[in-house]
């Protein structure tokens, strides 16, 4: 019979992740390996992401792609898509803390997990304007922007990124 596997640290997840072959994300404990993604999956994030560079470079705001972590607390660990950080440099030089945007591009294997524990989490972190979700197969858009209220569902082909004060059309981002 096999002993159940522990949760693991989240201090030795960070050390061992630094050294791993393959890309794991943190859940509470929990590991969780990455799939690979598709070609259609890779340009349209780049697409965002190079659109939002040009856009951050000018306010000192830095733009990462799927190899930087996002740490929420001791929580998760995650590798947005993209994601932009307008605070100060952190800490640590493996993951960010503080984005005022994330972005994560829907795929059949994950998007369930986007729309719902990546959702719930990202939205507790105080420094989140937005989170974009990008359908590429729909060629739409479902962005989460920071009311008031609370987070506010927006549907469309236009997404407004307010700290790169940056409006993101659907034929950029699906531009092949």
């Amino acid at each position: 019979m096999l002993a159940p596997k522990l949760p693991k640290a989240l201090e030795a997840y960070l050390e061992e992740e630094a050294q791993s072959p393959v890309k794991r994300e943190y859940l509470r404990g929990r590991l969780y390996a990455m799939a690979g993604a598709s070609a259609l999956h890779n340009r349209v994030a780049l697409n965002i992401a190079a659109r939002f560079l040009e856009a951050a470079r000018p306010r000192g705001c830095r733009v990462y792609m799927s190899d930087m972590k996002l740490r929420i607390r001791d929580e998760a660990v995650y590798y947005p898509d993209v994601m932009v950080v307008c605070q100060p440099g952190p800490p640590h030089p493996y993951y960010e803390e503080a984005p005022c945007a994330v972005v994560e591009v829907l795929s059949p294997a994950t998007e369930v997990q986007d729309r719902r524990e990546k959702r719930a989490l990202y939205e507790t972190l105080d420094s989140l304007e937005v989170y974009l979700l990008v359908d590429p197969e729909a060629r739409r858009f479902t962005l989460y922007r920071r009311t008031p209220e609370g987070f506010a569902e927006e549907e469309g082909e236009e997404a407004l990124i307010p700290c790169l004060d940056l409006v993101l059309r659907a034929e950029e981002a699906f531009r092949l």
